[in-house]
């Protein structure tokens, strides 16, 4: 006789995946902060304001002479920051009781993700993007779409539970 998944362990199986993914990544976050460091979108960044052409890594001269009104931590909190996310996030999809408001999390901040690594596209296609750095972003930003969706599936109730 053929095994037969329930529904409920195969979400707790994919909540443990995530789970992983998420822990694996949050220690990256300082273990190797840099690698994140293209992802943070400038305009977030608390930095000493430059004016000049490398105001923005880009080779433009940002338009308002180097103040960024929406930074308010540096690009180095924002990893960390992020990092901690993603560490609380693994262990609430861990727990049955958390996981679908940690699930409904974690789609959102992927989703917000998106606007980084689009940042960061849009920065690696400029003048002082490298051929590497192009096709790793390349790669990276369609990537978000299924963890956006893997996340949102997370949301669901097992088969056979109650909400």
């Amino acid at each position: 006789m053929p095994f037969r998944w329930s529904g409920r362990a195969v979400q707790t199986i994919s909540a443990a995946a995530m789970s992983a993914l998420l822990l694996t990544s949050a220690m990256k976050h300082f273990r190797e902060p840099q690698f994140f460091s293209q992802v943070v979108p400038d305009y977030l960044c608390r930095e000493e304001p430059v004016t000049g052409p490398d105001a923005t890594g880009d080779g433009n001269t940002p338009h308002d002479g180097g103040t960024r009104h929406l930074a308010v931590m540096s690009r180095e909190e924002w990893i960390a920051v992020s990092g901690l996310l993603e560490a609380g996030a693994a262990v609430g999809l861990l727990i049955p009781v958390t996981r679908r408001a940690t699930a409904t999390a974690v789609t959102a901040m992927f989703t917000v993700f998106l606007a980084g690594h689009a940042d960061a596209l849009r920065r690696v296609y400029g003048p002082k993007g490298s051929p590497a750095q192009r096709t790793a972003h390349t790669v990276r930003f369609p990537l978000q779409l299924p963890l956006i969706l893997w996340a949102w599936s997370l949301r669901s109730t097992p088969a056979g539970r109650r909400p």
